[in-house]
């Protein structure tokens, strides 16, 4: 209990409930004080936890990230700035980013990003900057830093080298290239697959007119010889009578005959082989060179010739009365399209009775296009979206590749055109070929 002494001012009383309520005044701020100080300790902690975060972020930016003020000089650095210029953010904080900059980019870094600033846009520019290791190439996307009141006080500038880009171009080029001759391979590949199923038909395409040859040389040895025997006896002057007589004896008179009707055979026959041969040579040609104008009735023949040659299945193959159009292209390509439809059509028509395929040409326009239809058992719609996949095959494992197809799409698009299926069903399957033709056409 506090009491007023005897000389104190009468006029100030200070009564035990005032200084209680004081007293517990100054407990509720100080509990408070305490409060807001845990708090600011837990803010402050939290802070730092995201300023560790941000800063293990920037650190893993492949990007450089650099901030300046309105002078060029840097404030604050992130991503692989320290990576790039083999230096660090604190030596660097302070200087200026012009220093970086390759003299012979440095006119137009500064008309960029004086541009940037000014405009309040983002701007692009590349550059080079200078390392330890040299010049080094970046391209850079220069955004304005604005104020509370929207006023310029600097930028943000987020570098991309470009010499792992260009490197990564220059790789995916090269892994292009050897796509695109890894394409030719399978196409030269499929075209010899196709040429292996020709070879019986072709051995026995040559082994008739070799044979033709082989029987008349045979003939004209014995020709030769009959005549040899009689001008020896010529040279050795026997009488006119013995003469007569070994003619007789020889038969001369047939011989000579014989001799003339045995070189036409042989050069019949060697012709046939040279024909052969010269086919052969241009269905097995890489299909380089420039595209020219051909006949693709007289192509599509050819195809379909050898192909019929090396079948073994009794196909009827029919020929239309139609156009003749003359299309644009590589005719040895088109050539094995031509040969990988016929002989997956024989194939289609393995269990077909009356087999028998039917190709029709037409022009429809600045198009030529070849109808290659049979009367199989057609393609189930379930799975004619996919005939054109590469490795896509209906046929047992080992009897088919699935690339002649897809190859074939492949070669008429690159030559302008289309391979479609145009229809399927239970009356067999139809594919249309679609090429180019000269406007003189």
């Amino acid at each position: 209990m506090m009491h007023r002494s005897e000389d104190a001012d009468p006029g100030f009383e200070f009564s035990d409930n005032a200084w209680t309520k004081v007293l517990e005044a100054v407990d509720q701020t100080y509990s408070e004080l305490v409060a807001y100080q845990e708090q600011l300790e837990e803010k402050n902690s939290q802070l730092e936890e995201l300023r560790r975060f941000l800063s293990s972020v920037m650190s893993s930016v492949s990007d450089v990230l650099v901030v300046i003020d309105r002078g060029h000089m840097i404030e604050q650095t992130g991503g692989s700035f320290d990576r790039l210029v083999h230096g660090t953010s604190k030596t660097w904080s302070g200087k200026s980013f012009d220093d970086l900059v390759h003299p012979d980019s440095l006119h137009i870094f500064r008309e960029t990003i004086e541009r940037a600033i000014s405009t309040h846009e983002r701007a692009m520019v590349e550059i080079d900057i200078v390392t330890a290791d040299g010049a080094s190439p970046l391209e850079l996307s220069i955004a304005p830093r604005l104020n509370e009141r929207g006023k310029s006080v600097g930028a943000v500038i987020v570098g991309r080298p470009l010499g792992e880009l260009r490197r990564a171009y220059s790789e995916l080029e090269s892994s292009h290239a050897t796509l695109k001759e890894t394409q030719a391979q399978l196409v030269r590949n499929e075209k010899m697959a196709g040429l292996g199923r020709l070879v019986a038909g072709v051995a026995h395409e040559l082994n008739n007119p070799i044979s033709f040859v082989y029987a008349n040389t045979h003939a004209l040895e014995k020709s030769a010889t009959k005549l040899e025997t009689y001008f020896n006896a010529v040279t050795e002057g026997a009488p006119r009578e013995d003469l007569i007589a070994l003619r007789q004896e020889l038969r001369l008179d047939r011989a000579v005959a014989n001799l003339r009707t045995a070189i036409t055979g042989a050069k019949d026959g060697a012709e046939r082989v040279r024909d052969i041969v010269e086919d052969l040579r241009r269905l097995s040609a890489d299909g380089g060179g420039d595209l020219v104008d051909f006949d693709l009735v007289t192509t599509t023949r050819l195809a379909v010739d050898w192909v019929a040659r090396g079948t073994k299945t009794p196909v009827s193959i029919v020929f239309e009365e139609g156009d003749a159009p003359v299309a644009y292209g590589n005719p040895g390509h088109v050539q094995q399209i031509v040969m990988n439809l016929v002989q997956n059509a024989i194939d289609a028509l393995s269990e077909t009775v009356d087999p028998e395929i039917t190709l029709t040409h037409r022009i429809e326009g600045d198009w030529a296009v070849l109808a290659v239809c049979d009367n199989g058992p057609g393609i189930p719609k379930d799975i004619q979206p996919s005939v054109f996949d590469p490795f896509f095959t209906t046929k047992p494992v080992g009897e088919g590749t699935g690339l002649g197809l897809s190859i074939s799409h492949k070669i008429a698009q690159e030559h302008g055109g289309d391979l479609t299926l145009c229809s399927s069903g239970d009356r067999g399957s139809c594919f249309c070929l679609k090429l180019q033709r000269k406007p003189n056409s």
